[in-house]
């Protein structure tokens, strides 16, 4: 089991108790211990990384170019979650990043209603930028 260790910068603990790291790729290389799996939220394809990733285009400032391969992917990262270290990253870590771990916290059974406020809690205080990103959190359903 490769699991991230919950007080790491950027590691939020979901109400089950997996873990997920959150990080800006503008800040430098990813730190070690590594990721076993990172999903890019991007609206260009990600630098290439040593692990097993994904790239779910998504512009800056935007929601998912494709909502339903969003799901999707938040499904297969909340189980790999489980027993991988699971990384979300976009630019700055924050608007796109925070987003989809909203949608990985109400899929983990935080009401939706309040899953934006979980992640400022839980992961940055400045998660979820745009007006469009917290009502597609709100929608976001089981």
């Amino acid at each position: 089991m490769q699991t991230w260790e919950k007080d790491a910068p950027g590691v939020m603990v979901l109400p089950s108790g997996r873990m997920v790291r959150g990080r800006g790729l503008r800040n430098g290389p990813a730190a070690a211990p590594f990721p076993t799996y990172g999903v890019y939220l991007l609206g260009k394809p990600p630098p290439a990384v040593n692990w097993d990733a994904h790239w779910l285009r998504w512009p800056d400032f935007r929601l998912p170019a494709d909502r339903d391969e969003a799901r999707s992917v938040f499904v297969d990262a909340l189980e790999r979650a489980g027993s991988e270290r699971v990384e979300f990253a976009c630019g700055g870590g924050r608007g796109r990043t925070g987003t989809a771990l909203a949608c990985l916290a109400v899929l983990d059974g935080i009401p939706a209603a309040d899953a934006v406020e979980y992640v400022r809690r839980n992961y940055d205080s400045h998660a979820v930028e745009t007006p469009w990103q917290k009502r597609f959190v709100r929608r976001f359903t089981r």
